[in-house]
């Protein structure tokens, strides 16, 4: 594939109408490189603080620290585990892949694991640089729109969170999927569509985002590309055929989309993500879509107030505020398509529109109303809108390229300084939380999750006032009942414990929430002297998921306390398998030596010996032995 402008374009055309360049700029070649290190230098600086960042306590220990499979590293049980298994309501094989292969290159370093998110990141602005470049024979605004990709604060989301890997993942096999689509255009034959398709398949893999990936291959059809309609200048010798044609062309990349959406919604009902409508009814749904399209623009213009969740509403809009946004969205469609001189408005806003259709909620999965990290590749049509409409009007009222270039290095400089400090924000789970909660109101997920944080640092009656805010922000809260059962049940007050749990039990739709709280009702119940409810508690959480340690630990506890221990070993000998621990392997080396089993036992205690975690194991081994 070329990188350089289409063949029958002698000169990018912004470069023609410039005067020559001194230097190494003379040389397209050495320019070109020289523009990409530039662009790679500023992506690295601008993003250097993450590596003073840790994991936070949101995802990044589901996809990472706590993820057995993941930490395993690049093993074949990891790879077979990635394409079979729906954790975290996904299926993007590739980005377990890769977060193995962090693991196998990093161990949990969480800088190595936020470099490479950050490597990605600078590789997908590159790449953004020289597909527009190839594609339009601009030069100059080609850069504009990938420096703005590039150090805009709102992709800070999809660098910063390691768990987000998935976002530059499946954007860089994107923008190549769209790079080899401009090769191929130039001359079609079906080797170059298969690795289109191939490109395609692997972007699939990582996120189901880009599944609109087709329908914007059409909007490239358009413009730069002119396969369709009048011939512009920028179509060098690229055939045209009829819009029929072209949408048939599309139909294997529409089947792949269409196989990625069944998996995804299966995924994502197997993890219970989908909110039903009795959550959030269809006009909700509806009024934040168009809302929420309104505050992504307002966010590309002024990059204020960046947090992690924005909550969804659960009260309709005023109707003031639906029919604003409205008028806006229908406002900047209808001078965008009577603007049919300036293609790049059509295609730069219909890329912004239809790129989000997968994230903007009419399927509601998850308890947000809109993301930063859904921006990240329609941002890339606002920004293309932007950066070529402000430069044809430099060119019509003949506004030298200085006075273009001092405005447009201004604002990428803003953007760094932004971009810089909103990393900041997600130094730690603590001030990750602590300012989402500043910056937003009745975010029941942010108190649940800031109190998760502090539980977890023995703060427990800071926690149990953030789980109560929740809950009076959402009463049916599942989360919180969970948690506020924890905290019952490390204060000693056992049968509110009980309620707590028996209420998530029975109502949480998500799968694993259900089996953690059946883990948790089984130690309670365990604790009160109710054996064989605790067994049925572990039994139904072990039906649920598996693959729980803890459920397992629960059962041998059981079976030891009514002194069968060849089942006590058994079953932790099957919690070692699914997640081994210090805590667990010595529970399996006591048993082993109540069951006159010494050898074995010594063994265990052997590789013990070295563990850094073994006084605060033992300490935790005991507990769960004295607890009945």
């Amino acid at each position: 594939m070329s990188l350089s402008c289409p063949a029958a374009v002698a000169k990018c055309p912004d470069e023609r109408e410039a005067p020559p360049s001194p230097g190494l700029f003379r040389s397209p070649g050495t320019r070109t490189l020289l523009l990409c290190l530039l662009l790679a230098a500023a992506v690295l600086a601008s993003y250097n603080p993450v590596t003073h960042n840790g994991f936070l306590r949101y995802d990044d220990d589901r996809y990472v620290v706590d993820n057995p499979h993941v930490r395993a590293g690049l093993t074949w049980a990891t790879v077979n585990w990635a394409f079979t298994t729906y954790e975290e309501a996904n299926w993007h094989p590739l980005t377990w892949l890769s977060h193995a292969l962090d693991c196998e290159l990093f161990g949990l370093n969480p800088a190595g694991h936020h470099y490479m998110n950050v490597l990605m990141h600078a590789v997908n602005a590159v790449i953004l640089f020289l597909l527009l470049r190839s594609a339009t024979g601009f030069c100059w605004r080609s850069l504009m729109v990938a420096a703005l990709f590039a150090l805009h604060p709102i992709n800070v989301e999809s660098v910063a969170w390691a768990a987000e890997r998935k976002n530059v993942l499946s954007m860089m096999f994107f923008l190549l999927a769209l790079y080899a689509y401009g090769w191929y255009a130039r001359r079609p034959a079906l080797p170059r569509y298969a690795l289109v398709a191939f490109l395609f398949a692997l972007s699939l893999l990582s996120k189901p985002q880009v599944i609109t990936l087709p329908c914007l291959l059409l909007l490239w059809d358009y413009w730069p590309l002119g396969r369709v309609g009048a011939r512009t200048s920028h179509d060098g010798d690229t055939p045209q055929y009829s819009i029929q044609y072209l949408v048939l062309e599309k139909v294997p990349l529409l089947l792949l989309s269409a196989a990625s959406a069944v998996v995804t919604m299966k995924s994502q009902q197997a993890g219970r993500a989908v909110k039903t409508f009795s959550e959030y009814g269809l006009p909700l749904r509806l009024e934040t879509a168009v809302i929420s399209y309104v505050r992504y623009i307002g966010k590309e213009f002024w990059p204020s107030r960046l947090v992690a969740l924005y909550p969804h509403p659960t009260r309709l809009y005023p109707a003031w505020q639906v029919g604003a946004a409205v008028l806006l969205l229908v406002l900047i469609t209808a001078l965008v398509l009577r603007a049919r001189g300036q293609r790049y408005l059509v295609v730069g806003w219909f890329w912004f529109l239809g790129s989000l259709v997968p994230m903007i909620g009419i399927v509601q999965v998850g308890f947000q109303a809109m993301a930063d990290r859904y921006a990240y590749i329609p941002f890339v049509g606002l920004f293309l809108m932007v950066v070529w409409l402000a430069a044809d009007g430099a060119k019509a009222f003949k506004i030298s390229a200085r006075w273009v270039a001092i405005p447009a290095v201004c604002s990428l400089l803003a953007l760094g300084i932004l971009t810089y400090r909103q990393i900041s924000y997600w130094h730690d789970t603590q001030s990750f939380w602590l300012r989402t909660l500043a910056l937003t109101q009745n975010n029941f997920v942010a108190e649940d999750n800031l109190g998760e944080f502090l539980f977890s640092q023995g703060k427990i009656d800071e926690a149990a006032v953030h789980f109560r805010t929740a809950l009076a922000v959402r009463p049916d809260g599942l989360i919180a009942n969970l948690n506020l059962g924890a905290y019952e049940d490390r204060r000693g007050n056992l049968p509110a414990a009980i309620e707590h749990y028996q209420l998530v039990a029975n109502r949480a739709g998500d799968v694993g929430m259900r089996a953690t709280a059946y883990g948790s009702l089984g130690f309670a119940y365990r604790q009160t002297g109710r054996s064989a409810e605790a067994k049925q508690s572990f039994e139904a959480a072990l039906r649920l998921a598996p693959e729980r340690a803890r459920a397992r630990i629960g059962l041998g506890l059981i079976a030891q306390d009514a002194g069968d221990l060849a089942e006590a070993i058994h079953q932790y000998s099957l919690a070692v398998e699914a997640q081994p621990s210090d805590v667990v392997y010595l529970l399996l080396a006591q048993a082993l030596e109540k069951a006159k089993r010494p050898d074995e036992a010594k063994a265990i205690y052997e590789r013990l010996a070295h563990s850094p975690n073994l006084a605060e194991a033992q300490k935790d081994a005991q507990s769960l032995l004295s607890s009945k």
